[in-house]
């Protein structure tokens, strides 16, 4: 594709995210900034958490999960849905009760201000570098694409990024947020559909053939309970799903902000429960496009590149199919890495001022002043994150950092379900040996577990075993609450 033309479409494309964003967000105050003034309509945030969950990441990547693990990935998007009704009707209703502007709120209310800061700084360190990362490879892509191509430098590419970032959630945060995740649920949706559309129509099948096509395919399967030792087996994605959207969206300040600017905790729930289902259908469409896209090459003799992540761009964006086919791709990618980060940067903002600095009880004016350079100093660490990992050039170093922010939410995971179901007293002062403990033990226990446990490979359960460590360290050192 020509280097103009996509960077003509990512441009376009920030200039109705910027005027959809300012339209929503231009008289936005503090509170509109972290939590919507709690004035948005439950359908609206519904369609908007649709796409909240697909970043740039997994626009390029989901496709290719098929060569290795076949449509596994709908065990855990079902356990998606389970997690998404627990946070619906066991942490949702709670957070409404007790107002906050930030999640983490609760861990000071429940156990004290060390818990409070513990948790605070677990979510910020993961959000940062997960957040960090998944800008940092669709930031490759832009280079490969377009900077390259015009004999620009990378860090002009991370700049220019980061800066259309922070232009749009400047305005209005979570109100300009929501608004801008309802235009890319619609552009994602859309640039899936269509595509397997005009990939359907290069194979020239019709939809039936389509469905026969992709049921016939070995990439087909969904379930696996013939062996607990494969990562793809059913119980494993399956609570893991569960679990983790718990973890990663319930206790992410990130998400949660999302869902805490409905009007009452029960439009909430509801606009959880649907969103979670059609969240399930749509990544089943990413599956669906995977499979016909190895069918296509398959077919046509193309050599496909090694890494699976490389396998949509390099079919869309090369000359296998109409140009359409990478516009949309253009166009899907751009709509999932620039909300994406956004809404991170705002989630951070929010939680380093109210949590970290503890300006929530400054005036508002004051606030507000201490919110926007919060705001800069967060963009502006965020791309010094991404050019570090430029720098290192090393895929060990992006995998490591994913598993240290999996690593981050099993202890926020411990916390809150041992704060909302045990009215035991912890020692305060205990919780940050507890939460570093907890993950060295996991990390033990996931390195020896093959020679330990006959083979058995730890995979996304590694999630509840941190948790479960976090709350055996939490019982520890806890006693019995006092009667009144």
């Amino acid at each position: 594709m020509s280097p103009y033309l996509v960077l003509g479409l990512t441009l376009g494309y920030f200039l109705l995210m910027f005027l959809v964003s300012y339209k929503a967000g231009r008289e936005a105050d503090n509170a509109g900034f972290f939590i919507g003034n709690r004035s948005n309509n439950w359908m609206v945030v519904a369609i908007a958490m649709i796409g909240s969950g697909i970043s740039g990441v997994t626009f390029v990547s989901v496709p290719g999960m098929v060569s290795g693990s076949s449509m596994a990935y709908l065990q855990m998007a079902l356990g998606f849905i389970v997690g998404q009704a627990l946070i619906a009707f066991v942490l949702v209703p709670l957070f409404y009760r007790i107002k906050l502007f930030s999640i983490y709120e609760y861990l000071r209310d429940r156990f004290g201000m060390t818990s409070y800061k513990t948790g605070a700084w677990l979510f910020f360190v993961s959000k940062m570098l997960g957040a960090s990362v998944r800008i940092f490879l669709v930031v490759l892509t832009m280079q490969l694409l377009v900077f390259d191509p015009l004999g620009l430098p990378f860090l002009l590419n991370v700049l220019m990024t980061i800066a259309f970032v922070w232009i749009y959630t400047f305005f209005g945060g979570v109100k300009s947020i929501v608004s801008v995740d309802v235009l890319k649920t619609i552009c994602l949706v859309a640039s899936v559909v269509l595509s397997i559309v005009f990939i359907a129509k290069g194979l020239g099948l019709d939809f039936g053939g389509v469905v026969t096509t992709i049921r016939e395919s070995r990439m087909s399967r969904i379930f696996f309970f013939d062996d607990i030792n494969d990562g793809r087996y059913f119980w494993k994605q399956f609570l893991a799903g569960a679990f983790t959207m718990v973890a990663t969206t319930g206790l992410d300040q990130d998400m949660m902000q999302r869902n805490l600017s409905c009007k009452s905790d029960t439009e909430a729930r509801r606009n959880m429960i649907v969103s979670s289902i059609f969240q399930f259908f749509v990544i089943a469409l990413f599956l669906m496009l995977g499979v016909l896209l190895y069918t296509y090459a398959e077919r046509m003799g193309i050599q496909l590149p090694e890494s699976s992540d490389q396998v949509f761009p390099f079919l869309a964006t090369g000359d296998f199919f109409p140009e359409i086919v990478g516009i949309l791709f253009i166009i899907g990618l751009v709509a999932a890495a620039f909300p994406a980060a956004g809404s991170a940067l705002t989630a951070l903002t929010t939680s380093f001022t109210i949590d970290i600095l503890g300006a929530k009880e400054k005036e508002e004016k004051r606030l507000e002043k201490t919110r926007k350079w919060v705001h800069v100093g967060m963009a502006l660490l965020m791309g010094v994150c991404i050019i570090a990992f430029e720098i290192l050039n090393n895929t060990s170093v992006i995998n490591a950092v994913y598993v240290l922010s999996s690593y981050t939410y099993g202890p926020l995971l411990g916390l809150f379900t041992f704060g909302i179901f045990s009215k035991r007293r912890v020692r305060d002062r205990l919780i940050p040996v507890v939460v570093i403990l907890s993950p060295i033990l996991c990390y033990i226990l996931d390195s020896n577990s093959v020679e330990w446990f006959g083979g058995y490979h730890f995979s996304y359960e590694i999630l509840i075993i941190n948790a479960l460590f976090t709350m055996l360290g939490l019982l520890i050192c806890s006693h019995k609450a006092e009667r009144a």
